[in-house]
């Protein structure tokens, strides 16, 4: 996967990515707010296939689906330094890849590329040559996000119905 870069620091909360006020709104205008004290205007800067880059304890706070508002601003991945572990298995859950590679922060500003590697575990900025090792997704975590999530893995092989077209 080959994305552009946009990058947080440390310690963002799941409250900073999706406000309580928004939570009370349809997904679509839910996601208009991700970031919006923490980067305010950022969702009208986000392009389809852009990857999020953040630091350590990505994640910490309530289980908020944040992953659904990623989704839907189109953001083809999440890498970090370290994720709260209940906000990775949502991310997995939601069909967002999601890598932990420490020290991707010091490699990376906004607006460079990555290249994405999730069954090696990697991630390149090939502007600078610079390849950073990370734990390489498990064949189960990259069968769900090849089906698009838990959801529509279990409906696929059966376990659940498949849900009504819009």
């Amino acid at each position: 996967m080959t994305g552009r870069v946009w990058v947080v620091g440390d310690s963002v909360t799941t409250d900073a990515m999706y406000p309580a006020f928004a939570m009370r709104l349809p997904v679509p205008e839910a996601a208009r707010h991700v970031f919006y004290e923490l980067r305010p205007g950022w969702t009208d800067q986000v392009r389809p296939g852009d990857i999020v880059i953040a630091g350590r304890n990505f994640g910490l706070g309530s289980s908020r689906p944040v992953a659904a508002l990623f989704r839907e601003l189109g953001v083809a991945a999440l890498v970090a330094e370290e994720f709260n572990s209940l906000f990775l298995r949502n991310a997995v859950n939601h069909g967002l890849p999601a890598l932990t590679v420490p020290g991707v922060t010091a490699a990376f500003a906004d607006g460079d590329t990555a290249h994405l590697d999730f069954a090696h575990g990697w991630i390149e900025n090939p502007a600078t040559g610079t390849r950073l090792q990370g734990g390489a997704l498990p064949a189960l975590v990259l069968d769900i996000l090849a089906a698009g999530g838990i959801l529509p893995k279990l409906a696929r092989e059966g376990y659940v119905p498949l849900p009504a077209a819009p």
